[in-house]
């Protein structure tokens, strides 16, 4: 390979890492190239990408970026899974696609920022997204008032119900 694509790979490759706070490295040993096909329409499909790497030019465009930890997992095959915002989604397509063929593992991450062990990768992946989250939060902060409204509201409802009872009887 010429030095030019070299440092044209590693150009966006930083790209990526700058703009993705969040990505996974994957062992893809088995995955043959239809299912990597496949695998990449549904994450893109998401928002998502997927990139085979060179070891060597993806460690030079990580640079001091890169966690220590991170380092040893940069030996075999390796394909980045970058997210932008939802890294729990992008989780939890990789877990899917891997349990349904055999064919991927994680090896480790970076999850907006934080390395993150193989073993934790089960984690993330039960974890609800952040929308679920938000929606939970702000139901559970609207749900006492609603309460309360409807406490409010019981006298004028029985009321209206007894001047409806008693129309009935005349």
């Amino acid at each position: 390979m010429k030095r030019e694509n070299k440092e044209q790979i590693i150009n966006g490759l930083d790209q990526a890492f700058t703009k993705n706070g969040t990505y996974f490295l994957v062992d893809f040993k088995k995955m043959r190239v239809a299912q990597s096909v496949e695998l990449r329409k549904i994450l893109r499909k998401n928002s998502f990408s997927y990139q085979v790497v060179k070891n060597r030019l993806a460690l030079r465009s990580l640079k001091d970026r890169l966690p220590e930890a991170l380092k040893p997992y940069f030996r075999t095959t390796t394909a980045i899974a970058f997210a932008e915002k939802d890294p729990i989604t992008l989780a939890k397509i990789l877990k899917e696609y891997s349990a349904g063929g055999k064919v991927l593992a994680v090896k480790a991450g970076v999850v907006e920022g934080q390395y993150m062990e193989p073993s934790r990768f089960e984690e993330i992946v039960k974890l609800t997204s952040r929308d679920d989250l938000l929606g939970r939060f702000a139901f559970l902060m609207s749900y006492p008032m609603s309460r309360f409204l409807r406490t409010l509201q019981a006298p004028v409802v029985d009321l209206g119900r007894s001047m409806n009872l008693l129309k009935d009887k005349k």
